[in-house]
């Protein structure tokens, strides 16, 4: 089951990003580095029937589709991010507030969509400067048997086309 969910590393309301796990290829790519330790927190709902699982998965399909053509976030209008909001918090209804199970969180998820600035100025760069290219956007959650909570680190596959080709995490 894929999940939707805010990383602790935006504010609860307003600036969101969205995940979608997908295994994290290995390319020869250069690589910079960078880390933030941060808790691997999340909660998942604890699905009682398969009536309401049902509803979940379509409540999730409802935000993949409202997230659909806004480019990871840069095209939004006013309307889409009201419409994705809503559909972000329909999907969090269905959180009980119970801690998820790290090992389902542990592992590269990639950005499908963000309202953050500081991820938004890198799309917007890139639209203005041909010669900058950003590729995937992921985050990397290993914490799978942490007592800390965990790393989270972010990876941003970004090139200058012809001459460079960078991974920063």
């Amino acid at each position: 089951m894929d999940l939707a969910f805010v990383p602790p590393l935006y504010p609860p309301k307003g600036n969101r990003a969205i995940y979608e796990f997908k295994p994290f290829s290995s390319a020869l790519h250069r690589n910079l580095y960078s880390q933030r330790t941060s808790p691997c927190l999340a909660t998942a709902a604890t699905q009682t029937s398969q009536a309401s699982e049902f509803v979940v998965e379509n409540k999730k399909h409802d935000l993949l589709r409202a997230i659909q053509e806004t480019k990871r976030g840069l095209v939004a209008t006013a309307d889409q991010c009201s419409s994705i909001e809503d559909a972000l918090v329909s999907v969090e209804g269905y959180n009980m507030g119970l801690p998820i199970d790290l090992v389902k969180l542990d592992g590269t998820w990639r950005l499908q969509y963000t309202s953050a600035p500081d991820v938004l100025i890198l799309f917007e760069a890139a639209a203005r400067l041909p010669f900058i290219q950003v590729g995937q956007i992921f985050q990397k959650f290993e914490c799978r048997d942490q007592s800390n909570g965990g790393v989270i680190r972010n990876v941003v596959q970004w090139s200058i086309p012809t001459l460079l080709d960078v991974n920063m995490h």
